[in-house]
């Protein structure tokens, strides 16, 4: 057993070396090939989708090129799964993550925060046929989540977001049943079949279910009462402070001079850049 829990040791010591290692100097790596590999998703409309012509596009996919572009280098496009992104150990496989991520305390171990590029409120979301009016009206509900997110740690009442200034998260609804999904749309997808005939509700972030709604799926928001709201955040692997620093840098600019207002608004027809 002891040689046993040596060798894993060892094991543990060399992965965390190793991740280290491909951290570091990113920013070297990535001027010297004139090249960036961003990791995002691929089915998350409005932030990130392929479209008629299988090409990614989207509000993370513009983001992506204008850091891009502020370095003076060209950027590919990765899309490993979420759990895939968000867990760190990259081992030199994306430069960046440009995904919408929220900062959590479990995901500050493993990535760091580049720096905030806009928030996104949480809301609950109803079939048009609902009679729900305000979240007490969910109470006992069937809610419907995509897994691995902060909208599947909010229902389970577990969310601790990283960062400052925030006001305490209010936990007011109390599920009957929670139904978790793998894609950020197929909780709409159940949902669009009718009031309570797979789910009551989802939460989602606003920007995605207001896509939903102008994609003609028959869904309303519940006004007036979001879930939660949080800041997004560009990632980087873990370890590597000269390449958070630069990244955070041209974030900063960005806010400064407008483009993320822009971009949000082109988008989402408003502004969600400012805090």
């Amino acid at each position: 057993m002891r040689r046993f829990i040596a060798c894993f040791a060892l094991a543990a010591g060399a992965l965390a070396f190793a991740s280290a290692a491909w951290a570091g100097g990113t920013l070297d790596r990535v001027t010297s090939k004139k090249a960036m590999v961003v990791a995002t998703n691929s089915g998350w409309p409005p932030q990130s989708f392929l479209d008629e012509s299988n090409q990614l596009v989207g509000f993370d996919i513009d983001v992506s090129k204008e850091i891009a572009k502020r370095l003076g280098v060209e950027v590919s496009f990765e899309t490993p799964d979420w759990a895939t992104m968000t867990g760190g150990h990259w081992q030199g496989r994306y430069d960046l993550g440009v995904g919408s991520v929220t900062p959590t305390k479990a995901r500050a171990k493993v990535i760091d925060f580049a720096g905030i590029y806009y928030y996104s409120p949480y809301v609950y979301v109803v079939h048009k046929d609902s009679k729900a009016k305000s979240v007490d009206d969910l109470n006992g509900k069937v809610i419907g989540v995509e897994t691995a997110t902060t909208s599947e740690d909010f229902i389970r009442r577990q969310l601790e977001i990283d960062a400052p200034g925030l006001p305490p998260i209010e936990y007011k609804l109390q599920p009957g049943e929670i139904r978790t999904f793998a894609d950020s749309m197929l909780p709409f997808d159940d949902l669009r079949l009718g009031d309570g005939v797979r789910l009551d509700a989802v939460i989602a972030p606003e920007q995605t279910a207001q896509n939903a709604i102008k994609n003609g799926y028959p869904l309303r928001i519940i006004e007036g009462d979001y879930a939660f709201r949080e800041p997004l955040v560009v990632i980087a692997d873990k370890g590597d402070a000269e390449w958070t620093t630069k990244i955070g840098g041209i974030i900063d600019q960005m806010k400064k001079d407008g483009t993320l207002a822009t971009l949000t608004t082109k988008w989402y027809g408003k502004n969600y850049s400012a805090d």
